[in-house]
């Protein structure tokens, strides 16, 4: 067995919980990767150039930034956790359905920045539950977390990849016969594929069918703020809906089951003061914090650095590979370079998914090392041979592979080496929104001043300076345990006299007692 008896005794507990906190990263990953394959769609809807698309890359990655680090604040109480999920999760499927209406770049990017603002708050809150349950045993169940976020991310790519336009919004009717050898190839597979063709007409426009995968993942995403408003209602949460059910334990309750020794609220209290899983704000105001080793903050910006470049790949190859295939490879169609997408988060997935059991077998800094060096060494390939559009798909869905784990890998490196206190959690998800955020903008200017062939090269120096910044963690982590030794041995040194003492003041009254007798 994979999972011994305890963790899965653990997981029957908080399983209602649990899979409530997994649906709604399904809905983070929904969002997160459409605008890849749709960004030239999107370009034509809304008649703007490739270095003014990015910006709603940016407006979605910003907000989902601000997200993140607020995020933490509705954590105080169950009803403030569930009911900020649900609300983040319907906003998301709204935001899908209102998609095909905005027709310049300002309203499309305020549409992103608010859902933007529902991932982040559902990331960092989800992550902080899962961290707050299940503590030393959070690795495999954070893996899992994660896994969602790829599933996620593998549909949307996937729904769109049918309703993307072949030709663009350009004008391409001097090649008219690529024109109609795909019409033919696509009327020969499906009796119906008529309907999901857009063609640019000498008199007419750009015509979307885009419209429709929006419209479809808008619906999809439906049943995920259902789950969690069920599970408000389980917990009796909703006023006008009393429940009959016997109410399941809160998360406070759930966090104690996983402490040996824990007696009653004062255990709780203790954690929350010593600095907990908040909103960055409050963990940067912590009293708490004053007097630590300079190794204790060192962990936790080398952790966001590590996270900042790599899910800054993430977001980079996810966004712009479509891109780069298309306009790099000539022989590829726009359909086929629309399954790169799908390929990279595919592959993440199954990344994820085959992370739940190695992270039970495998120590996360383990896990880092053979992902960040695997990462370097396929996105250094795919370099090398980027005339190939055969690597190029083989090398998507390594690459997807090797970046798959590494941020719940991190989190749960990081959270165990600083034993659940300080704010790892909050900082490494705000830093890799900030990762997804800047590169995604940045590598998107120089794509559009220098060329696709920059789009690699840029990956291999970010990869490169991602396992430059975790070797400068795992020195601060050792610094950081020397620290750690030395204290608990001077504590040693102190409690040993005092001992002594007391057992020589035990044994002068005793030898008093004698006398007196």
């Amino acid at each position: 067995m994979f999972f011994d008896e305890r963790i899965v005794t653990l997981f029957k507990k908080n399983a209602h919980h649990t899979l409530t906190y997994w649906s709604v990263f399904f809905s983070f990953g929904l969002c997160i990767a459409f605008l890849g394959p749709t960004i030239l769609d999107l370009q034509c809807q809304t008649n703007s150039t490739l270095s003014q698309i990015t910006w709603v890359f940016f407006a979605q990655q910003f907000c989902l930034l601000i997200g993140s680090s607020v995020g933490g604040i509705f954590k105080r109480t169950l009803f403030r956790a569930l009911g900020a999920l649900f609300v983040s999760a319907l906003v998301i499927s709204l935001i899908f359905a209102i998609i095909p209406f905005c027709n310049n770049v300002l309203l499309l990017a305020i549409a992103m920045a608010v859902s933007g603002l529902a991932m982040g708050i559902i990331d960092t809150i989800a992550n902080i539950q899962l961290v707050t349950i299940y503590q030393k045993d959070s690795a495999v169940f954070l893996q899992a977390l994660h896994f969602f976020i790829g599933f996620g991310a593998l549909v949307s790519p996937l729904i769109a990849d049918s309703f993307l336009s072949e030709t663009g919004c350009g004008n391409h009717m001097a090649n008219q016969t690529e024109m109609i050898h795909h019409l033919r190839s696509m009327l020969r597979n499906s009796p119906t594929a008529e309907h999901n063709i857009t063609l640019q007409h000498e008199g007419g426009g750009w015509e979307p069918s885009v419209h429709k995968a929006f419209w479809i993942m808008a619906f999809i995403n439906l049943p995920v703020p259902l789950a969690v408003l069920f599970l408000m209602y389980r917990e009796q949460l909703i006023p006008c809906l009393p429940s009959s059910t016997p109410r399941l334990l809160d998360k406070d309750e759930l966090a104690m089951e996983n402490q040996q020794g824990a007696e009653g609220q004062e255990v709780e209290q203790k954690e929350h003061e010593a600095g907990g899983h908040g909103d960055i704000f409050s963990c940067c105001q912590n009293d708490n914090l004053r007097g630590l080793p300079a190794s204790f903050f060192m962990i936790h910006i080398f952790g966001g650095l590590v996270l900042f470049m790599t899910d800054g790949i993430v977001g980079v190859y996810a966004g712009f590979v479509y891109t780069y295939a298309v306009e790099a490879h000539e022989t590829l169609s726009h359909q086929t370079a629309g399954y790169l997408a799908s390929i990279f988060w595919a592959a993440i997935t199954a990344g994820r998914l085959l992370s739940i059991p190695l992270s039970f077998r495998i120590q996360p800094v383990k896990l880092l090392i053979i992902n960040l060096v695997g990462a370097i060494v396929t996105v250094l390939m795919l370099l090398i041979f980027y005339k190939s559009s055969i690597f190029l798909f083989v090398g998507t869905g390594l690459c997807g592979l090797f970046l798959s784990s590494i941020f719940p890998s991190m989190l749960a490196y990081t959270e165990d080496i600083l034993d659940y206190q300080g704010c790892a959690t909050s900082v490494l998800v705000t830093s890799a929104g900030m990762g997804e955020m800047v590169m995604q903008v940045l590598i998107g200017q120089i794509i559009q001043t220098e060329g696709s062939y920059s789009f690699l090269l840029c990956g291999v120096i970010i990869a490169c300076m991602g396992f430059i910044f975790f070797i400068g963690l795992l020195l601060f982590h050792r610094m950081h345990r020397n620290y750690l030794l030395g204290t608990s041995k001077k504590s040693t040194m102190v409690e040993e006299p005092a001992a002594a003492e007391q057992n020589g003041s035990a044994k002068t009254e005793a030898n008093k007692e004698n006398e007196s007798s």
